[in-house]
């Protein structure tokens, strides 16, 4: 199984939140055809689809929970990635 589906599906799953690293949330996202813009420690996410903006930023090297739920969110409303984590 591929990073990518190991990510999708621990985010799609939300067990485990704020046990996912924050670099392989930026890492599926671009992945995911997001746009990433950087500043400071803000990591701000686009795509030309998705009306929200996400805008994350690492507690420590993880994820912070909300943020995951917030992904998560997205990601089943829009249906990206939902089926590829099977």
């Amino acid at each position: 199984m591929s990073q990518y589906k190991k990510t999708i599906q621990q985010i799609l799953s939300g067990q485990a939140d704020a046990s996912i690293k924050f670099g392989d949330i930026v890492s599926l996202l671009k992945h995911l055809d997001f746009l990433v813009r950087i500043r400071g420690d803000h990591h701000i996410f686009t795509r030309r689809d998705v009306a929200e903006i996400l805008n994350l930023q690492p507690k420590g090297a993880m994820g912070k929970a909300y943020q995951v739920k917030q992904i998560r969110g997205i990601l089943l409303k829009y249906k990206i990635g939902v089926g590829d984590h099977e």
